[in-house]
């Protein structure tokens, strides 16, 4: 269901993202698989990859060699012990996520990556820095962002 949404947010607000990005399409297209095999869903998933996968496996060889891989859950019936098994964890997900997000921000001529972690390490590195040469009110918890004296 979320893959869907994310697919139409896609086409409605940035159709050109997945136009001229086949990477990203067959990665949001091999993420709807793995949450097809995720759900136990054998033959949609089959279906699915047959109809929408194998024919871009053919235009190009990662994406078959990643078809493959996939497919490979079905093969095993533990798929939390099988070699592949790593598709089906959260970090499969995020990393399609951040492929998302980046094409998004491509797209609207942002850098790639977001800038409030460079920007939190910069502050972590100034405060260091500082720690050295000053006393000053400092930023101990960053979820906070609370200024705290840091005392003598």
């Amino acid at each position: 269901m979320l893959l869907s949404l994310i697919f139409d947010l896609l086409h409605v607000n940035s159709v050109q993202i997945l136009d001229t990005n086949p990477q990203l399409f067959f990665h949001l297209q091999q993420q709807r698989l793995i949450e097809l095999i995720r759900n136990g869903k054998i033959e949609e998933a089959l279906e699915f990859a047959q109809e929408e996968l194998a024919p871009r496996g053919e235009e190009d060889q990662s994406f078959l060699e990643e078809l493959e891989r996939t497919v490979s859950l079905l093969a095993f019936e533990d798929v939390a012990n099988c070699p592949v098994g790593e598709l089906l964890d959260i970090s499969q997900r995020l990393k399609t996520a951040s492929e998302v997000n980046a094409a998004i921000l491509t797209s609207q001529s942002h850098e790639k990556e977001p800038k409030i972690p460079t920007l939190l390490k910069m502050l972590i590195w100034a405060q260091k820095e500082l720690d050295q040469k000053a006393i000053y009110p400092r930023i101990n918890d960053l979820s906070t962002a609370t200024l705290e004296d840091s005392g003598v």
